[in-house]
């Protein structure tokens, strides 16, 4: 076991560069976090009467934590919490699984097991590798909001919410990368594990029962099917009861101990789902590049639309379950009579879910670009270019296919929406027209990230896949959050998702979307241009 300690050691060296970006930004974000609640809410009123109406309209939950209270440290956490476990979750999937599936792929784990290390150790290191990584970011959390003035045993408590979080994740994606037989394939499964325990705990969150003075939400058992929940249960900075994170821990014991089994009892490159065996010959489909392109991307696609199918299901569905609390509780009642600007918690919750399905659409449209550039860095691409096909041809395959997925995405989303109108008692139908305004305003911001994305993998090629979902994640939180964190107008608007049509009551806000159609034509033109003049390059 003497070798365990240079494997880690390997493995810190590898990843130092991307945990600091990830450790970084996560830390960035808890900052922006606490300097916007003291700059946008600095009294208690302030944070009370967002409570109120954040509780009255349960459609914000979605995004949110669990309210604990107007005290400053709790508002805040209130705010910000899901979203620090959200990267510690995403930062430890792809972690976990570019130390096993991914080092078998490049051969890198064969290399290991020749020496006396054998396989046991070097799975041993990943996980060691991953519990360093987690506790290390949930103690700079608890350290920065410590160093914000709150309270240490609450800064403690959201710590180690962090690192119980992020470690429940690493272990599911261990499990995910013994079961299938690529790196792609694991990091889809952890990234939807990552995603949906998310969107059950918001819901959970949503369908709580609330406080009489609406500053406290009690979750629904929903929430307590997720490790979100778990974390959030915990109310840090309030009761500080960190006793649900136990779940957390021993799922994330559970999940560890069936890796390591699967890991030791099957061939190494091997898979427990085998890899699907491929035709004898390849068909016309396969005759040019936008077929090639299909062929590689259809798994992923077809992933993604059904993610958009059941949003949209749910935004529909859930949508007169929510609006029920607003009809039944008196003390919730009043602060919606007080918000008159406001539209329906229907339709609130139809606009919510479809920026998820946007979101979703994003990251399709934005991975079917990074596959050129994995293409491209792994030598695949050249001897597709010493054929016939042109780099415009090449990268216009790219495109299209990325925004057949974003159409998809959105289209299957705008048919469960439908689903859900059809199938609930005395829907409002007015909603679907909600919908199919929100997809088609999501998917003008979708395109709009995916070629910047391309802009990157043109002019920027070794870059074009940390820029490409760096967009989407920045993206994503400007428009989820630019508010909250007193950012300038300018700023929010300068994110796709936050300005793009909505309906405002019954008539519908264009908002930016000619800007970012001259965005979507300018940019896709320029890579398309620019591919022409661009040498291969293929190393990473």
């Amino acid at each position: 076991m003497n070798v365990i300690g240079p494997l880690l050691r390997a493995r810190l060296r590898r990843d130092a560069v991307q945990l600091t970006l990830w450790i970084a930004g996560t830390l960035a974000l808890a900052a922006a976090a606490v300097v916007g609640v003291r700059g946008q809410f600095p009294t208690v009123e302030d944070r009370q009467g967002l409570l109120a109406a954040a509780i009255a309209n349960p459609v914000i939950l979605l995004f949110r934590g669990l309210p604990s209270g107007s005290d400053e440290a709790a508002f805040a956490t209130f705010l910000i919490a899901p979203f620090l476990m959200l990267l510690a979750a995403l930062m430890s999937t792809f972690l976990a699984v570019r130390h096993t599936r991914g080092d078998e792929e490049t051969g890198r784990a064969e290399l290991i097991a020749a020496t006396p290390a054998g396989r046991p150790a070097a799975f041993i290191a990943t996980v060691g590798h991953g519990i360093l990584a987690d506790v290390l970011l949930g103690a700079l959390v608890a350290l920065a909001f410590l160093g914000f003035g709150y309270p240490a045993r609450g800064s403690l408590v959201l710590g180690l919410s962090v690192t119980a979080t992020g470690l429940v994740f690493f272990a599911v994606a261990l499990v995910a990368a013994q079961v299938v037989h690529t790196s792609r394939a694991a990091n889809a499964i952890g990234v939807w594990a990552v995603l949906i325990g998310l969107l059950v705990c918001g819901l959970g969150n949503a369908l709580g029962t609330p406080s009489a003075d609406l500053q406290r939400m009690r979750s629904a058992p929903l929430a307590w099917l997720s490790p979100y929940g778990w974390a959030e249960n915990v109310r840090a900075f309030d009761a500080d009861d960190a006793r649900p994170l136990l779940l957390s821990l021993a799922l994330a014991v559970v999940c560890s101990g069936v890796a390591f089994s699967l890991h030791r009892s099957r061939d190494l490159g091997a898979s427990l789902l085998p890899a699907p065996r491929g035709a004898p010959s390849a068909g016309r489909l396969l005759s040019g590049p936008l077929g090639l392109a299909w062929r590689e991307g259809r798994g992923a696609v077809v992933g993604w639309v059904a993610g958009g199918l059941i949003v949209g299901l749910m935004a529909t569905r859930l949508s007169s379950v929510i609006a029920q609390i607003g009809d039944t509780i008196p003390s919730v009642q009043a602060v919606l009579q007080a918000l008159a600007a406001q539209g329906s918690l229907a339709q609130g919750a139809v606009e919510v879910f479809f920026t998820l399905a946007g979101i979703l659409a994003a990251c399709a449209g934005v991975q079917m670009i990074a596959r050129l550039r994995q293409d491209e860095a792994a030598g695949l691409a050249e001897p597709l270019l010493a054929a016939a096909v042109s780099r415009a041809r090449w990268l216009g395959a790219g495109l299209v296919l990325s925004a057949a997925a974003i159409v998809g995405v959105l289209g299957a989303a705008v048919v469960g929406a439908a689903v859900g109108l059809a199938t609930t008692d005395g829907a409002d139908t007015s909603l679907l027209r909600d919908a199919a305004v929100s997809a088609a305003g999501q998917a003008l911001a979708a395109a709009a990230i995916a070629v910047i994305a391309a802009l990157a993998f043109v002019f920027v090629p070794r870059l074009a896949v940390l820029i490409g979902w760096a967009v989407v994640g920045v993206a994503a939180i400007v428009g989820l959050f630019g508010p909250l964190l007193g950012l300038p107008d300018a700023v929010v608007r300068a994110s796709p998702l936050a300005s793009v049509p909505v309906v405002s009551g019954d008539t519908v806000d264009p908002r930016g979307a000619v800007a970012w159609v001259i965005v979507v034509l300018v940019a896709g033109g320029a890579a398309v241009l620019g591919i022409r003049r661009r040498e291969v390059v293929a190393d990473r």
